[in-house]
């Protein structure tokens, strides 16, 4: 909202700042900090007293949970605050990009929200119903993902087929088009994204810091892949328009340094399915948009994981009626082999940051 003042820059020449995207990053990313900052201690304490008992524990889990009992759960709207209240301030609302990625975020957050009113009112972990739930969330995706690929289309960038093509890294020129079939590839990612990091979101603070890692790699990706002097450098597709998602990203960061800050071990608040779905979505939104749907992979190396090993215990005790792993997702496991909860984090931060970098270095690699 504030880039129209790039139009008074004549008179007042220190306006011509708010035309930079890496001047409106910065400042998204400390404005949706001072949000969640401000009003956090608020939303807490509302939430505390709204939801009574909190979010409910799993029975079977770690016995170092049942001490969390009572703790609000649903932090995922001080999260939400953040983001959009400092992109609607800092970045370019004309951009589809920015509209597109904004409406996964909400869309999925109130997926969230709901979820957790359901688990929170019930006191039990049967939330939405997850058939009505995925498909809710591809609907969004998928309107989301066919702007976006219309808007590329238009653009003309690398032929009439690169909005709806996929790039592969480490080839510079090689890409599969996908024709209409691209809205469901990128659906699958997005949703594959949101659930992906709400599987992750089971300990104090392991959730939010590999989403601001991700979030500060994709923004780097974001504002490369919309410069055309960076973009035929590094030899990765220029995608037009796609530099002002970093400032979306700058507001992930800084809303995530600020819910941390509430988050940190013991957890004041949880962010809840309102908050991990709707991050998750976000980086999956960009990933797509930026036409590095296979490197968010990488980059988000940590939440495949995650994914694996549910899907792994699951099919393998459906199959043979045993476990692979003592609990999944997998970071319980390692609290069921005798690791601390803050061993558990601090080792997933560590591959967080070593999958990041190893993500962020096949924009080189061609």
């Amino acid at each position: 909202m504030l880039i129209w003042l790039v139009e008074l820059s004549e008179h007042l020449k220190f306006l011509n700042l708010f035309r930079y995207i890496t001047f409106r990053t910065g400042a998204s990313l400390f404005t949706s900090a001072f949000i969640v900052f401000l009003f956090g201690p608020m939303i807490i304490n509302s939430l505390r007293v709204r939801q009574g008992k909190g979010q409910p524990i799993r029975a079977d889990g770690p016995q170092t949970h049942f001490k969390k009992a009572g703790t609000p759960t649903m932090g995922g709207l001080m999260i939400l605050a953040g983001i959009v209240g400092s992109s609607l301030l800092w970045a370019d609302l004309s951009n589809v990009y920015v509209v597109a990625t904004l409406l996964v975020t909400l869309g999925f957050g109130a997926i969230g929200f709901y979820d957790d009113y359901l688990k929170v009112t019930k006191q039990s972990h049967k939330g939405f119903s997850g058939k009505a739930r995925l498909g809710i969330e591809f609907v969004i995706a998928g309107i989301a993902v066919y702007f976006m690929m219309r808007t590329a289309l238009a653009s003309g960038t690398a032929g009439s087929t690169f909005g709806s093509s996929v790039a592969f890294p480490f080839f510079k020129d090689f890409m599969m088009n996908l024709g209409i079939m691209f809205v469901a590839f990128g659906g699958f990612v997005i949703v594959g994204a949101g659930n992906a990091v709400n599987l992750t979101d089971g300990l104090d603070g392991l959730a939010i810091v590999p989403v601001m890692i991700a979030a500060a790699s994709f923004g780097v990706i974001a504002y490369l892949a919309g410069n055309a002097v960076f973009a035929n450098y590094l030899q990765i597709n220029f995608v037009p328009g796609t530099g002002e998602l970093s400032v979306v990203l700058g507001a992930v960061i800084g809303a995530g340094l600020g819910f941390l800050w509430f988050n940190a071990p013991p957890a004041a608040i949880f962010m809840g399915d309102t908050g991990s779905l709707a991050l998750g979505g976000t980086i999956g939104t960009v990933a797509v948009a930026t036409k590095h749907e296979i490197v968010m992979a990488i980059i988000g190396g940590l939440f495949v994981m995650e994914t694996l090993s549910v899907i792994i215990q699951v099919g393998f005790f459906k199959m043979t009626g045993r476990r692979v792993f003592l609990m999944a997702p997998i970071h319980h496991h390692f609290e069921k082999k005798g690791w601390t909860e803050s061993q558990v984090v601090i080792r997933f931060w560590i591959i967080a940051v070593g999958l990041a970098l190893l993500g962020l270095s096949t924009l080189k690699l061609r």
